[in-house]
């Protein structure tokens, strides 16, 4: 049943009602002496009674499992710690995404703080590719590295690791998903590998490379390795984690939810000097937040890894001089401009391509274009998934091969199905997980690849044009009120898996309306309810030229309102905002 009656509004969505049983709600509230509201929305969001306080305190006490859950983390933890005892050369192999940044500085910081020599290393994403190569590992090697830990890749890489046999042991601590895992190596710790058991299907990279830290001190400690000397600060690495578990999208449910909450504590002290620096140049100056970590920070780590120097972000986290960390973010910040003319470049087309096949009524949404730059093709495709809701791959072709990444809508696994058309001998390399994925393949096998998505992931045919708009509940103008918001930030933090609630305002008059910020993209306006009364302030972010735009900027215009209910604070001061993220016509 939709809300309102909008089958289509002004941004072409349905509004629905997101379901929940009230009878629960109630009782959640009643046990935990809760608003009515907050009840509701914690069963809408599938939570029950024994799980609601968990859920809204979520602590790693409660909720972090054994490590040793994990296949392999028992001869993982046990080669690290002899590594650790001997002193040893590691090498620390990661990605030039945020994960394997914040995997890269969480494992190699935590080695060089046990006393081992550490060589960190992240590919080039033009010249070497995604993942281990053999004659970077050689290199390694080369250079006295006596153990390989491969952080957010590996489990792909048998070929490549092979070149290490006889010459150093290797550990891969990885999470995307393949069929095979690396034979001849000390140990592959991956949930998603086909035999693991653990559940942990969901962590994100650097969530195992934690664990796997919990691991290597608890066999330190029971060999005495700590006698007379003080332990490594594992929660203050949380800052890591909950960073890498924003950015690489993982369900903010359970464990990750836990991590999160208390490694968003952790950067609010802003101790680490690459994450403090990087916060000031994002200009965040309140207490970091999910949405800080997904649209602040995670876009400029991942800027130097798509057009520039691939270990940036990785020396950033690493940084332990302020000045230095300042240098790398201001340069950090600059790169990201770079990457959004880059992407603005090819956008226009993409998203005209995207558009012509979603037309045709194609599940699956493949576009490449000559010359198309490999480190932005994922966030078009993520642009264009925005708009189609559809799963969408984007390549770049140079010298007759298309290299390119892909995401997907909810439901729909596009890991397994690159890694099935990699099997069935179609692309040169593939892999990821259910929500994104990477992929090359010959140019003259592009209709071929497109032709074995669609078969692979059929039902997205069924999806609508526009992703359907869950709305929790209707508010009027004089209920939208700083203490519900205050109630609402409770569910925090908000991202995947747990998205923040959204209600209607029903009918509400834009009493005034206006463009504000440097480039005039957000919109400010004050709206109030049918017979008047108190107004509330309502925003709009990136909200272009579109018809939600228009319709804001007529004077007196009276719209339902879809957004979310925030509590905002500004200078010492706290006060409630409506943002705008739908609108209908009356």
């Amino acid at each position: 049943m939709s809300v309102l009656s909008v089958a289509s509004s002004l941004s072409g969505r349905r509004w629905v009602w997101r379901q929940g049983e009230d009878r629960i709600g109630f009782a959640i509230a009643q046990q935990l002496g809760l608003s009515e509201m907050l009840g509701r929305l914690l069963v809408a969001r599938g939570v029950g009674v024994d799980d609601a306080a968990d859920f809204l305190d979520p602590t790693l006490r409660a909720l972090l499992p054994d490590p040793s859950s994990l296949t392999d983390m028992d001869a993982a933890a046990a080669r690290l710690a002899e590594a650790v005892r001997n002193g040893e050369t590691v090498a620390v192999f990661g990605d030039y995404d945020v994960d394997g940044a914040c995997s890269g500085a969480l494992m190699g910081g935590l080695l060089r703080e046990l006393g081992c020599t550490v060589i960190s290393y992240v590919p080039d994403r033009l010249g070497e590719g995604y993942g281990p190569n053999g004659p970077a590992l050689l290199g390694l090697a080369e250079r006295g590295a006596r153990l390989v830990v491969c952080v957010d890749c590996g489990t792909a890489a048998a070929d490549a690791l092979g070149v290490l046999a006889g010459r150093a042991d290797v550990v891969v601590l990885d999470h995307h998903k393949s069929d095979q895992v690396p034979p001849g190596i000390v140990a592959t710790v991956n949930p998603n590998r086909l035999d693991d058991r653990s559940g942990l299907g969901s962590l994100c990279a650097a969530a195992i490379s934690f664990m796997t830290a919990i691991a290597l001190l608890r066999v330190l400690r029971k060999s005495g390795f700590f006698a007379g000397r003080s332990e490594p600060d594992l929660m203050g690495r949380l800052d890591l984690v909950a960073l890498a578990t924003v950015c690489d999208v993982m369900p903010l449910r359970g464990l990750n939810r836990a991590l999160v909450t208390q490694g968003l504590k952790v950067m609010a002290r802003r101790a680490r000097p690459g994450i403090a620096a990087l916060l000031d140049v994002a200009g965040v100056r309140e207490a970091p937040t999910a949405f800080s970590c997904g649209f602040a920070l995670g876009p400029r780590i991942n800027a130097a890894g798509r057009i520039s120097e691939c270990d940036m972000g990785l020396r950033l986290l690493l940084a332990r001089d302020v000045s230095e960390a300042q240098e790398l973010a201001g340069k950090l910040d600059e790169v990201n401009r770079r990457r959004q003319h880059v992407e603005a470049a090819m956008l226009e087309a993409a998203l005209a391509e995207g558009e012509a096949q979603a037309a045709r009524g194609l599940p699956v949404l493949f576009v490449h274009g000559a010359g198309w730059h490999p480190g932005v093709v994922g966030i078009v495709a993520g642009r264009i998934k925005e708009r189609q809701n559809r799963p969408v791959c984007v390549g770049g072709e140079a010298d007759g091969i298309i290299k390119g990444s892909g995401r997907s809508v909810t439901g729909l696994d596009l890991g397994s199905a690159v890694i099935a058309a990699r099997q069935a001998g179609i692309l040169l390399s593939g892999g990821g997980h259910a929500m994104a994925a990477g992929f090359s393949l010959r140019a003259e096998r592009a209709d071929e690849f497109h032709a074995f998505l669609a078969e692979r992931l059929a039902d997205a045919s069924l999806l609508p044009c526009a992703a359907d708009l869950p709305v929790e509940a209707m508010l009027n103008v004089p209920a939208a009120t700083l203490e519900l918001a205050r109630d609402i930030s409770r569910l925090a933090p908000f991202g995947a898996g747990n998205e923040e609630p959204v209600f209607v305002l029903p009918r509400a008059r834009v009493v005034r309306a206006d463009r504000i910020g440097k480039d005039g993209a957000t919109i400010r306006a004050f709206v109030e309810g049918e017979g008047g009364g108190p107004r509330l302030k309502a925003l709009m972010f990136r909200a272009g030229e579109g018809a939600i735009a228009a319709a804001l900027g007529a004077g007196g215009a009276q719209l339902h309102l879809a957004g979310h209910l925030r509590a905002e604070s500004w200078n010492g001061s706290e006060s409630v905002s409506f943002i705008i993220t739908d609108a209908a016509a009356v």
